[in-house]
């Protein structure tokens, strides 16, 4: 850390104000020193989106230019701050839907410039891991599986800020997996909590297969087992039978689930974690939470999860991993541009600048 960064935040709190656009959630925080939420202002875009059983890319992009104005001095004024105490402005690079992406950059490479305080580009994925920093303290190393509608990985995260990926997945998704069963089966958009609910409604599911891959391997793949859904379903309707949804609904999460917590368990074991932290938007899933929770108490692994306002895409967990790079004078330039596949390996923490 610099003197004059050193000077400043024995004075004064490191107050990071945070734009989160990634996808169809707009949102900015204001976050002071990595873990005290002063304020966390989320507009969604969930029922515009439904309508056409997806996130519309023209019209996300369309709805954060007339929100983000209006979400940015909300916060501010949540905060009880002024913009003249802000010590940075963080904003999400990437990964996502780049029209999404380049009004959040915009607005925070304007603010950032108007009021010559230092910009900071977020991975939107460490944005999630570091979710549970806000509520949880964390030790390393630990093991992280991140699960949401456009991310399966685990990550192995040896020390503050730096990331391994270890495992991914080859194809779907597991929340996009899920909003595709939700589909076949007649249930509204997002479908994933609706999957979920009627899981946990059935005694027995549907067999189903489970996808391990090759023995030592952490990655995932649910495409098949999204095929092997519908085949249930079309044959079952050539048959003339009828096949209960909380039937299948069950059947899909069972098969999800087990993978998702074996192949966790697995990568925690194998990297000495001292912790696994669950992130995404699918970590709000009560099946997934329940099954890890269990088996993390088995094993003796503590196991972290974010409060489910947090799980989802929200901007105080961007202004988190912020502080990771503001502490360490890792700062973003005014040319910043949104990368639709921003790599998070490539986004760690300089293990050169980390403090013993």
């Amino acid at each position: 850390m610099s003197t004059e960064r050193k000077e400043r935040t024995e004075h004064r709190p490191g107050l990071i104000l945070a734009v989160e656009t990634s996808c169809d959630e707009t949102s900015v925080a204001v976050v002071e020193n990595g873990t005290i939420i002063r304020s966390n202002i989320v507009s969604s875009q969930i029922e515009t989106h439904k309508r056409y059983g997806g996130v519309v890319p023209e019209i996300a992009s369309r709805q954060h230019v007339e929100s983000i104005t209006l979400i940015l001095e909300e916060a501010v004024r949540a905060a009880g701050i002024r913009l003249a105490d802000l010590s940075a402005v963080a904003v999400t690079q990437g990964p996502g839907l780049v029209g999404s992406l380049l009004v959040g950059v915009v607005a925070a490479k304007a603010l950032a410039c108007a009021l010559q305080i230092p910009l900071i580009g977020v991975h939107h994925i460490a944005g999630h891991i570091y979710a549970n920093g806000l509520v949880h303290q964390l030790e390393y190393p630990f093991v992280s599986l991140v699960v949401s509608g456009g991310h399966t990985e685990l990550v192995h995260v040896p020390s503050p800020g730096v990331f391994r990926i270890i495992g991914q997945t080859r194809d779907d998704a597991a929340g996009e997996a899920y909003d595709k069963v939700a589909r076949a089966l007649g249930l509204p958009y997002p479908g994933g909590p609706h999957v979920d609910r009627l899981a946990h409604e059935a005694d027995e599911g549907v067999p189903l297969p489970r996808v391990w891959l090759e023995p030592d391997s952490y990655d995932f793949s649910f495409s098949g087992l999204k095929s092997a859904v519908l085949a249930v379903l079309n044959q079952a309707k050539m048959r003339g039978d009828v096949v209960h949804p909380v039937r299948v609904s069950k059947g899909f999460q069972d098969s999800v689930v087990e993978v998702l917590v074996e192949k966790a368990i697995r990568a925690s074991k194998a990297f000495e974690a001292k912790q696994l932290l669950l992130a995404g938007g699918v970590a709000a899933n009560k099946g997934l939470r329940e099954a890890l929770s269990e088996r993390c108490a088995r094993e003796g692994l503590p196991l972290l999860v974010p409060p489910l306002s947090l799980c989802t895409d929200n901007a105080a967990m961007i202004a988190a991993a912020a502080f990771l790079k503001w502490e360490r004078d890792e700062l973003s330039s005014l040319d910043l541009k949104a990368e639709a596949l921003l790599s998070l390996e490539e986004w760690s923490v300089k293990e050169s600048a980390m403090r013993g």
